[in-house]
């Protein structure tokens, strides 16, 4: 896999740099296109990224996540961690897999509480999501860098002066 990077900052950057982003981030927001042509968003719990940039993520074969895809593959994924600044949006297209072994690898604790029966639960499926592009924001030292910036313009009544950090856009093939 090959990857054009397009920082706005003239920062290099690479797709496992990207992959470090998000590795932290556990829950991730995926927005797919329902049977009405609306977008609408799923609460999903980040299951690991490799190094092709492929997502991975349990669901139920009988989810309205599951169904979406079947009909219409294209889904953005947003990732926020408020806490380090850092906002990462990938567009690109689900598969659905319901391969045992790659199960076997990711499964963990959280997922087997929502599959009891384990990894042999027929219900048991994984969306694995191909990226297209991905778009970041890191805006450098966290939330409370942030806020004390916001305190000193209110009391000053100067607008703050904000870490702009690193943004940058990656396209892959």
């Amino acid at each position: 896999m090959t990857a054009s990077i397009s920082p706005t900052d003239g920062i290099t950057n690479t797709p496992a740099d990207l992959s470090a982003k998000i590795k932290h981030i556990r829950i991730a927001m995926v927005t797919s296109i329902d049977a009405h042509g609306h977008l609408v968003a799923h609460p999903m719990t980040n299951q690991d990224i490799d190094a092709d940039s492929y997502l991975y993520f349990f669901t139920s074969n009988d989810s309205p996540l599951w169904h979406n895809i079947a009909a219409n593959k294209h889904v953005n994924v947003s990732f926020g961690d408020i806490d380090s600044s850092v906002y990462v949006s990938v567009s690109g297209h689900a598969e659905q897999v319901e391969d045992r072994a790659k199960m076997k690898e990711l499964w963990n604790p959280m997922v087997a509480a929502w599959f009891p029966q384990g990894v042999d639960d027929p219900k048991l499926a994984l969306i694995r999501v191909h990226a297209h592009t991905a778009e970041y924001w890191d805006a450098h030292g966290g939330r409370m860098v942030q806020m004390w910036r916001m305190a000193v313009a209110a009391v000053t009544g100067h607008p703050p002066k904000m870490d702009q950090g690193e943004h940058g856009t990656m396209r892959l093939n």
